[in-house]
């Protein structure tokens, strides 16, 4: 085992935040451990790893640990071929206080593989009935939700567990987006046709001065690049790009961005006060075509919002086809699967469980409507349902 004791000073961060601390690697060996100490009540180191080949994984401010073996990985982290040359564990300078930070590092590199921790398995539950919603031409209504996390980045659920989860509050799909990483991606599928709901691949691509959604089974994107390399990246590999909780507090959107992506988290679990039209207004400003999405960014049960709060709906051919119907712009959003819901049929909009709500039109012009299930003409533009208190209940793109 090596110890590496080192300082960094707030100095260091605005100089460059992130860092990488090289470690050598001999030949034949089959496990890599790295142990991050530092005092938590004065900063925030974030860990990751790189090896001679690239990427190896990333687990932000969740962990001070990891192992990677060529059999499996800490969440968050690839197993695989332990390269021999030189590694480095890579630290993000997140939060250092004027005084400066201590930390300390233990890598241990070895020829014998530790037991993998074996989480328990979720028992199978039952999913609610659909909700009564009409096809369109062919296509399907699915509810679903773009932004949730494992233990894989900071989420605290496993990977089945996090299904169990959505399909019990009756979502159709999840895209997991565990941050700056994809070591999540080999297992969706297959958890996800096991426990009753479609699992699509993303990653929130995190930094200090804002976070993207890149949605797809793309790769690895690395956010150490401005973000015009992400959209690169995305379009490159045929995957799609939305900027995260764009009013959302310290990880608030502040990026420079030469080509503004079209898709947004207008409606995020961190909207509290939904009488507050910051969001609407941003997406006006954003860029007129913008493809409203909502998302629930669950972590843990009684933080953030459960999976489907809010519930973007999405009209597709089936779950394979999310994707390209959210390329299209075929959205809608609700507080929740269950909760009113506005969804344009053609020419028409369908208001449904909104008696007593009111529709405002893109132009501003209001109609209360009347009834559990009420057709309106549809116009050009975002419609959106909301109470007698401007409260949003449902948005239509």
């Amino acid at each position: 085992m090596s110890v590496i004791h080192g300082h960094w000073s707030l100095d260091d961060r605005l100089e460059r935040i992130l860092r990488e601390v090289p470690f050598e690697v001999p030949a034949g060996t089959r496990a890599v451990t790295v142990k991050l100490r530092f005092d938590r009540s004065l900063g925030v180191l974030d860990l990751g790893c790189g090896s001679p080949d690239g990427f190896r994984g990333w687990s932000g401010g969740a962990r001070d640990e990891y192992t990677i073996t060529e059999e499996w990985a800490t969440p968050g982290y690839l197993p695989g071929s332990l390269e021999d040359g030189t590694w480095h564990v890579w630290l993000r300078l997140h939060r250092v206080p004027p005084q400066g930070l201590d930390y300390t590092l233990e890598i241990t590199t070895g020829t014998s593989v530790p037991s993998q921790p074996i989480a328990e398995e979720p028992p199978h539950g039952e999913r609610p009935p659909r909700r009564d919603v009409p096809d369109v031409d062919g296509l399907r209504w699915f509810a679903g939700d773009f932004h949730a996390h494992t233990l894989h980045s900071d989420g605290t659920l496993t990977i089945p567990e996090l299904a169990e989860l959505a399909a019990a509050r009756g979502l159709d799909f999840l895209t997991v987006t565990d941050h700056n990483t994809t070591s999540h991606h080999p297992y969706l599928a297959g958890v996800g046709k096991d426990r009753g709901i479609a699992l699509l691949p993303g990653q929130e691509v995190t930094t200090d001065r804002g976070h993207a959604n890149v949605f797809g089974d793309v790769g690895w994107v690395d956010f150490r690049e401005p973000v015009d390399s992400w959209m690169r990246h995305a379009a490159r590999e045929g995957g799609l790009i939305s900027i995260n909780h764009p009013l959302g507090g310290d990880c608030a959107w502040l990026q420079p961005v030469t080509e503004r992506p079209r898709i947004a988290e207008v409606w995020h679990s961190g909207w509290w006060d939904r009488r507050w039209g910051a969001p609407l207004a941003w997406a006006d400003a954003w860029r007129p075509d913008l493809v409203a999405i909502g998302a629930s960014d669950f972590h843990k049960v009684g933080e953030d919002g459960l999976p489907g709060q809010p519930t973007t709906w999405v009209l597709a051919e089936d779950t394979g086809a999310i994707f390209e119907a959210l390329a299209a712009g075929r959205t809608a959003i609700s507080a929740g699967p269950g909760e009113p819901l506005l969804l344009k049929l053609g020419d028409e909009l369908l208001a449904l469980d909104a008696d007593g709500l009111i529709l405002v039109r893109p132009g501003g012009d209001r109609q209360v409507i009347r009834g559990e299930r009420v057709l309106v003409p549809a116009g050009e533009g975002r419609h959106r349902l909301e109470t007698h208190e401007n409260e949003v209940m449902a948005i239509c793109g």
